[in-house]
C-alpha cells in the first residue's frame, strides 16, 4: 500500500511564497506522474501541477491560475515531489492533494493552504 504525506501548508499573507511536499512511500519510478491537486468546499478537487513523468510525452502541466507562479520539481532517489507556489492569491487557499499514479492512483491525506489578504 502506497502512502504519501504532505506537508508545509499553513496560514501565508497574499504576496508570499510557500512550498508543499510530499513524500510517497515505496519507490517512484521517474515515469510516474506525480502532481498537485487542489480542492475547496463545495468545489471539485482540480488539478494545480502535474509531473507525467518521463513518457515520451509533455511533461509538466499546470492549472492556468498557476501559470508562472506555481513551480513542481520532483527527487525520484527521495521519493519526493514539491510544489512551489509564489505570489500567493486568496484563490490559492484551499486543501492540496499529493497524486501519485503507479499501477493504481494514490493520494495523500491532504494539507490546508490559508491565504490571508
Amino acid at each position: 500500500q502506497v502512502q504519501l504525506v504532505e506537508s508545509g501548508g499553513g496560514l501565508v499573507q497574499a504576496g508570499g511564497s510557500l512550498i508543499l511536499s510530499c513524500v510517497a512511500s515505496g519507490r517512484i519510478s521517474s515515469t510516474n506522474p506525480l502532481g498537485w491537486y487542489r480542492q475547496v468546499p463545495g468545489k471539485q478537487r482540480e488539478l494545480v501541477a502535474v509531473d507525467n513523468g518521463d513518457n515520451g510525452g509533455v511533461r509538466i502541466e499546470y492549472a492556468d491560475s498557476g501559470k508562472g507562479r506555481f513551480t513542481i520539481s520532483r527527487d525520484n532517489a527521495k521519493n519526493r515531489v514539491d510544489l512551489h507556489i509564489s505570489s500567493l492569491k486568496s484563490e490559492d487557499t484551499g486543501v492540496y492533494y499529493c497524486y501519485d499514479h503507479r499501477e493504481l492512483e494514490y493520494w495523500g491525506q491532504g494539507t490546508q493552504v490559508t491565504v490571508s489578504s
